[in-house]
Formats: C-alpha cells, sequence, structure tokens
C-alpha cells in the first residue's frame, strides 16, 4: 500500500481506509460492483473435542480461530506491504528507543452489547492473555501493559523491538474487562455471534463495526474433523467456501465451472532442521551439504501437487524486506559430495530424521528428502511420531526433524524467535554472534536504510551457515463457489479476514 518503514512506525491511516484498500482487488472488478447480502457458507477443519470458546486460549482449530477472529477484533492484523494494518488500534508509534510503543484506539469502537471500548478493557484483554496464554502469544510483561487516557494503551519491552505491531497480530482479541463467561461472545469484530452449538456457529453482521461495514449478513462457520470431508463438502456445494483444504482437493476442483480455487502464497512452511551446535550436522559444511542435495522443485511437485513456490533457506519469504538478490540455492550432488568429504561425514551409517503428521504433506517431505539425499551419501530412516511425543522427545533436541511454519511474512520475526542466540525455541541449536549482533540492530533501527542492512545481514548469514533447510512454500488452498469474491489473498492466517467477502447473485 505503499507505506515505507518510517510511515508503519508511525502509522496514521485510519482503519477504515486501510481495510478498503486492501479489499479492492480485481476479483471486484471483474464481478461488478460489490453488492450487500447473503449468507456465506464456511466450512473449517477442527475437532469437537478441541473445541474452544475463550478467545485467549488455544485455538487448536481453524473452526474456532475464523469464529473468533470475527467476533473479536485483536490490535492489528496481517497486511500485504506493510505486513502490518490496523484493527482495533488504528495506529501506534513507538518512543526514540522503539522500547515503549503506544496504541491509539479506533474511534467509536464499541462492544456488540453497545458499550464502547475503553483502554481498561484492552489492558485486562492483554494481561489476561499474557496470563493464558504466555509469551508466545503476549510478547509483553503483565506489568509493562498500562492505559495511557481512556483510548491509548502503552506496550513497554526491556528491548528495543521494531516489530511489535506485528508481535500483537491476531491474538491480542479484546473482552470486556472482568469477563469470565465467554459463551455469550461479547467482542468488537465485525460479526456477532447469533448461535453456536458442537463448534458450529452462525455470525450476523455487526452494523456499529468501527471499520467499513461488513456486505455480507451472515456467515455460517460448520467444522470438519477431516480434509476429506471438508473438500467434499466444496466439491458438492453443500459449502460456499471450503477455508484451507490444501492441494489435493485444490486439483479436483480445477476446471469446475462452478468453483474456483484461491491461492494464497507463502502459506507454509515445511522444513528441516539441522542442529549446529552438536552432533553430526554440527558443521555448517555438512549442512551446507544438505542444502545442496535436495531437489526443491521436485519436492513442491511432489509434496504440494505444485500448489507452491521454491525456498532458499530463509524464513520469511512473504516479507517486503526479503532479500531476492540472495542467489538461488539449487541442487549439485558433486559439490555437496565434495563439502561432506572435506568435513570427514561418516556416510557408512543412517541417521533419523524425524517428522510427524502435522502439517499437509510433511510426512511425505520427509520421504522425498531421505530418497534425495541418498544421492549424496547421506542414509536418512524417517521416523514418524506422534506430536506430543515429538515435541517432548524431538523438538529443540535431535539433530534432525521436520518444522513447519505458517504466515511466513517476517524474516526480523523468525530470526528473533527461533535463531537468536538466547531463544528458548532456537530449533536448531544455532548460536552465531554476527547473526545475533545483526538481528539486534535491526530490532532496534532508527532509519529505514539501517533496517534494511541488518535484515539483509540477517538473511545472507542465515542462508550462508543457518541450521534450516527451507525448501519450499506451501501455498494455502481454498475452494470457494463461484459466487463468492474479495476472499483474502495472503498466507497464513489472513484467511480469516473475511469482513470483506461478499456474494454474487
Amino acid at each position: 500500500m505503499g507505506l515505507n518503514r518510517r510511515q508503519l512506525l508511525q502509522s496514521g491511516l485510519g482503519v477504515g481506509a486501510v481495510l478498503f484498500v486492501a479489499a479492492c482487488s480485481k476479483d471486484t472488478e471483474s464481478a461488478g460492483p460489490a453488492r450487500r447480502g447473503g449468507t456465506l457458507r464456511v466450512g473449517a477443519l477442527g475437532t469437537a473435542a478441541r473445541s474452544e470458546r475463550d478467545p485467549h486460549a488455544n485455538l487448536s482449530n481453524d473452526s474456532d480461530f475464523l469464529i473468533t477472529s470475527l467476533v473479536y477484533d485483536a490490535l492489528t492484523v496481517p497486511g500485504g506491504d506493510p505486513n502490518v494494518a490496523p484493527r482495533l488500534a488504528s495506529r501506534w508509534e513507538p518512543d526514540a528507543e522503539r522500547r515503549r510503543w503506544t496504541f491509539t484506539l479506533a474511534d467509536g469502537a464499541t462492544f456488540h452489547d453497545g458499550t464502547p471500548v475503553t483502554s481498561d478493557d484492552v489492558v485486562w484483554s492483554l494481561r489476561r492473555l499474557r496470563t493464558v496464554g504466555g509469551a508466545s502469544k503476549m510478547p509483553v510483561a503483565v506489568e509493562d501493559i498500562t492505559a495511557d487516557g481512556p483510548n491509548r494503551v502503552v506496550l513497554a519491552v526491556p528491548q528495543p523491538n521494531t516489530q511489535l505491531p506485528l508481535l500483537v497480530r491476531l491474538m491480542t482479541f479484546t473482552v470486556k474487562k472482568d469477563t469470565t463467561d465467554f459463551t455469550k461472545a461479547v467482542g468488537t469484530g465485525p460479526f456477532r455471534l447469533e448461535s453456536y452449538q458442537g463448534g458450529n456457529a452462525r455470525l450476523v453482521r455487526n452494523e456499529h463495526w468501527h471499520g467499513p461495514a461488513p456486505l455480507l449478513d451472515a456467515v455460517e462457520v460448520t467444522m470438519f474433523e477431516s480434509v476429506t470431508a471438508l473438500g467434499n463438502a466444496a466439491l458438492g456445494g453443500q459449502i460456499d467456501l471450503a477455508s484451507n483444504v490444501g492441494a489435493i482437493a485444490g486439483r479436483t476442483a480445477e476446471g469446475r465451472g462452478d468453483l474456483r480455487v484461491v491461492r494464497r502464497g507463502n502459506d507454509t512452511m515445511l522444513g528441516v532442521a539441522m542442529r549446529a551446535a552438536d552432533g553430526p550436522f554440527a558443521d555448517a559444511r555438512v549442512r551446507e551439504a544438505v542444502r545442496l542435495g535436495v531437489d526443491r522443485k521436485a519436492l513442491v511437485n511432489q509434496v504440494h501437487s505444485g500448489y507452491g513456490t521454491v525456498a532458499n533457506d530463509i524464513l520469511g519469504t512473504a516479507d517486503p524486506q526479503y532479500d531476492t538478490s540472495i542467489a538461488q540455492r539449487t541442487r549439485d550432488v558433486d559439490r555437496a559430495k565434495t563439502l561432506l568429504r572435506e568435513a570427514n561425514f561418516d556416510t557408512g551409517r543412517s541417521y533419523p530424521l524425524v517428522t510427524k503428521a502435522e502439517a499437509p504433506g510433511e510426512v511425505e517431505s520427509a520421504k522425498v528428502i531421505a530418497g534425495q539425499l541418498a544421492d549424496i551419501g547421506v542414509r536418512l530412516d524417517v521416523v514418524t511420531q506422534e506430536s506430543n511425543a515429538f515435541y517432548d522427545q524431538t523438538w529443540l533436541k535431535a539433530p534432525l526433524y521436520t518444522v513447519s511454519w505458517g504466515t511466513n511474512d517476517s524474516v526480523l520475526f523468525y530470526a528473533d524467535k527461533l535463531m537468536a542466540g538466547a531463544s528458548n525455541r532456537n530449533e536448531t541449536a544455532f548460536k552465531d554472534a554476527a547473526f545475533d549482533a545483526a538481528t539486534a540492530k535491526a530490532l532496534a533501527a532508527q532509519s529505514d536504510a539501517d533496517y534494511t542492512q541488518a535484515c539483509r545481514e540477517v538473511q545472507r548469514i542465515q542462508h550462508d551457515r543457518g541450521g534450516y533447510l527451507v525448501w519450499g512454500m506451501a501455498d494455502g488452498i481454498d475452494i470457494a463457489s463461484t459466487r463468492v469474491h474479495d476472499l483474502p489473498t495472503l498466507g497464513g492466517f489472513a484467511r480469516v479476514q473475511l469482513e470483506r467477502a461478499w456474494l454474487a447473485e
């Protein structure tokens, strides 16, 4: 949308303007003027046993997260360029050191019962989110979340952080102060809860939303326990939209005159974490050999059915700061073998590659990678674990295992959370003083030029000697009736932003 980083840091663009600009698309132009009315029938994945009504709890069902995101407002939401857009917060600005951020609430924001939203409501909600969800959902300590007047909230962090508006996206749902019963779901979002039963919900338009009024009369969310059932419901016309249904269903829907496939690029990363601190992959030459040993295009075609793009061993592929000048790494079997010999890598034994059936195609990717790396003399035994066992026994500990991440639109987010030496989620046990210094410099940057330079250094180090094999990015796949227009096109959890969708006659 043409905002540079300085404008983002001190965003004065109103939430309504941002959402209106984001809604304008070729889809609207080709379909004619947007139409008001109708009920959008949406299918999303979930299981009844994991249903959750508390917006600050772990929303592991896609269906619950979709409902929550339409009923409640977060402070900020995903955007394109910049990758953070206003929602309940209409603007934000940091102090000179980027340690104290002030968020101003949107004018006219009210709860569904008509009461105005105040800074006390937001402070209470964010403190509760930190208590219930921990630092991964709310990166600011409870005592550092304070009110500054009736419509301003201050978030303070101990170290400079340019990414705080991004870190409060999506999860920072605001509820009324002192709420303990969430069955009525009194939020501030574009839709109100009319009914909820067994994970299924009917939402109706909030005529008094502070953003542009939604065009749909209602959204009906139906929970499906499998991708197959979800895809079949879309193919059979039982729903208008199958959210995040995957590549197999997408292939089936292609060519149908009554359906279209929505591809959201840079949606999910499936990759491999190689432990850099010790063990068989500690030598940077071995990690480079592994990265040179894979055929990325073949992986995208086989694992993602072609619904994706090759990647270059850097997390954050949709970041406006993503450095496309770094040469794309391609397969080089001879060079990989040479590096293994130089590193004295033991090709006479086999190594476990641990995976889990969590993200679509994850287990399949491990098997394909094992087959490809056999060509360079690296023998891998694919071991599939249940998710609970994987996170108890393998994650953060094993020499080699698969990983998956969504919403890949921030290089610095992943650098700080997954690769910095002090991170408690350092999946590759990567300890690199130059990398940490570049990450800190980017977080504290005072100018666009300093920020860009530091981000590029972060990416160069990750590409050259980091612990990840990032071979490709999967597209997010939605199947929609041709009547449905202006669906989200951004990757990751931006798929839940349905407030601008509309139905043609």
